[in-house]
């Protein structure tokens, strides 16, 4: 079963770009990024991508 994220299509605050920075520096799996923020694996790849930053693969 997938977890469902209400948040589908939100924008970016500026508050989670930085978490996200903060959790990838720390070497957090992309699943662990993906319940902090409340928002699906596939949205975080992408912003994370696009901000040059790499995500652990580990789950």
């Amino acid at each position: 079963m997938t977890e469902r994220f209400e948040r589908h299509k939100q924008p970016w605050t500026s508050d989670e770009i930085q978490k996200l920075h903060m959790y990838a520096k720390k070497g957090m799996s992309l699943k662990a990024i993906s319940k902090a923020l409340t928002r699906s694996e596939e949205s975080i790849k992408i912003r994370a991508k696009a901000d040059g930053l790499g995500i652990s693969k580990l789950r």
